[in-house]
């Protein structure tokens, strides 16, 4: 399958959007002054030129791992803009996860930030790192983050010949020139531009390989389904280094002329609503969590204050849409009031949230994708959503269903594209798993087709459970009924000795708020805990079929394990 893409490697986009939106801002943190796309082009060949004169060629992996900035992105560009790889790490993984990656993909340089090296060893960097850059500033890493001079230069023994190379280099910076790309350069559009590791629910850490030509039809494919421009501005929450956020939310806008803006703070709830105001961004990533609270924290409480009130939002349907559409609006200013393109995706939305954002009238998109394809499968934009649904397939998605009987409703997705990833860094085995030499992907998920072409996923297909009748129950589902209630913040549904058990995290905080600590005893507390387990056992099995009624609920007295996309690492809790 081929596309008559006009850039169909990362080199002619940069160039092109370089040269088209000069004078536009590219990235910036919030509140200050940022950098322009020329800014940006002179910043990428000087360090090209560096890497060239380090002896890095097309084909060497460079690795970063930062928290977000607008160098982050700076330095993707120079990576794969010359034909090298970008080996993007994600700041939530271990240190031992961290020197893992860096030693399996062969990286031979590492841009890591000051908030990273702090977290990080001396272990933690392989032995085949040849240098090792600030991200911050851009040059080789002195000796304030206490690493010994041989993990930042091989060859190079003391701090005094290291900081020559560096005051070297400086100096021909000031000297360049330059103000476009290397013409002699020729990046074949299906060669690696990145190694994307992923943290799974599995916990089976994999390297997927997604090409120059992967990557370019994807930003195709997401500008057939979003109208973005060069009036646009996006506020980044997500990390960069998953492949959501760095294609969506980074590669979409550069190839559109756009502006993102980042928060150098941890993004609390507060502070991202902070910098909504300062920002009035028009487009935004999330995954479900984070809608998910606000809607919960800020919405569904102001309901829930009053009896009467909360009764007839739970029961009378045109009350419940005329509370929505106000609260949409307060939701709506509160966001900076001119968002038109909210994406979640990640992670499934739960359903009544989804109602919510669809009664409220809020710009929200849907999006479904995989890491291994770069990430749009599918996906429904603000206007065309339809509860509980995915969308429509991007273009040039093919896909079918495998499923276990003829007459089946649902079965297991496989998709064929420009977009599937080339496969697995150094694993044929795993790879063969699940893409066949026909270029068929499966997507390891359960769903079906309407006649309208809009895509459904029930589930994941190594969740799902056989019911006592043949039954397929989803743990994902129940999970999305249980999470209506306010005071439940995660849960988990598995099968325990053939019965369904729920583990559930409560928001102790709001639990606190609504009981009297000072007149209460442990023993109370914990009574009264016990009877809210009880409780939300029985709301939910009232709203679920039969064959999937919970048993048992179990109190998860610690935040569940997550991976980046805030996804429960299921193996880590059975």
């Amino acid at each position: 399958m081929s596309l008559n893409l006009s850039h169909n490697n990362l080199m002619a986009l940069a160039d092109h959007s370089f040269k088209t939106f000069s004078s536009n801002l590219l990235v910036t943190n919030v509140g200050e002054t940022g950098i322009t796309y020329q800014q940006a082009q002179q910043k990428v060949i000087e360090l090209q030129s560096m890497f060239k004169e380090l002896g890095v060629k097309q084909g060497d992996k460079i690795a970063i791992c930062s928290e977000n900035m607008p160098n982050w992105g700076i330095v993707y560009l120079a990576i794969t803009a010359m034909g090298a790889i970008a080996v993007p790490i994600l700041p939530d993984f271990h240190g031992n996860e961290i020197h893992h990656i860096i030693k399996h993909s062969e990286a031979k340089a590492l841009f890591v930030s000051e908030k990273m090296c702090l977290k990080l060893n001396e272990e933690d960097f392989s032995s085949n790192l040849s240098y090792v850059f600030s991200l911050e500033t851009l040059n080789l890493i002195e000796d304030k983050t206490q690493l010994h001079s041989e993990f930042m230069i091989k060859g190079v023994q003391t701090i005094t010949q290291m900081k020559e190379k560096v005051i070297s280099f400086a100096k021909q910076k000031k000297l360049l020139k330059i103000s476009d790309f290397d013409k002699r350069l020729i990046i074949n559009p299906h060669d690696i531009a990145v190694i994307i590791y992923t943290s799974g629910t599995t916990g089976q850490s994999k390297g997927v390989m997604l090409s120059h030509y992967n990557l370019t039809a994807q930003l195709y494919q997401a500008n057939t389904l979003a109208d973005i421009n060069e009036m646009d501005r996006f506020l980044s929450i997500l990390p960069l280094a998953h492949t959501f956020e760095c294609s969506v939310g980074f590669l979409v806008p550069f190839a559109n002329g756009a502006s993102i803006h980042y928060i150098n703070k941890v993004p609390s709830p507060k502070i991202i609503l902070a910098a909504m105001q300062k920002v009035k961004p028009t487009c935004m990533l999330s995954v479900p969590l984070v809608i998910e609270k606000i809607y919960k924290s800020k919405i569904l409480v102001e309901f829930h204050k009053n009896k009467v009130l909360k009764y007839l939002y739970e029961n009378v349907s045109v009350v419940r849409k005329k509370l929505n559409k106000i609260a949409g609006k307060k939701l709506m200013q509160s966001f900076g009031g001119e968002m038109k393109f909210f994406g979640i995706g990640g992670a499934k939305l739960s359903r009544f949230v989804e109602q919510f954002l669809l009664e409220a009238n809020f710009p929200y998109a849907i999006g479904y994708g995989l890491t291994e394809t770069a990430p749009i499968i599918a996906g429904a934009v603000p206007g065309k959503t339809r509860l509980g649904t995915t969308g429509v397939f991007a273009p040039e998605i093919e896909y079918r269903f495998i499923k276990q009987h003829e007459n089946d409703h649902e079965g297991e997705l496989h998709v064929r594209g420009p977009n599937v990833m080339v496969g697995y860094y150094k694993d044929k085995e795993r790879t063969a798993e699940v893409l066949d030499a026909e270029g068929w992907l499966n997507t390891g998920d359960l769903g079906y087709v309407d006649e309208q072409g809009i895509l459904t996923i029930s589930g994941r297909s190594k969740n799902v459970i056989i019911g006592s009748s043949g039954e397929n129950i989803y743990p994902e589902a129940i999970e999305s009924v249980i999470e209506q209630h306010p005071l439940v913040v995660d849960s988990m549904v598995y099968e325990l000795d053939k019965k369904l058990v729920a583990k559930i995290h409560i928001d102790y905080d709001l639990f606190d708020e609504q009981h009297n600590l000072k007149t209460s005893s442990d023993a109370e507390l914990h009574e009264d805990i016990i009877s809210l387990l009880e409780s939300i056992k029985k709301e939910t099995n009232q709203q679920i079929s039969s064959f999937s009624q919970i048993r048992s609920v179990i109190e998860q007295t610690e935040p569940f394990i997550k991976t980046p996309t805030k996804k429960i690492k299921r193996y880590l809790h059975m």
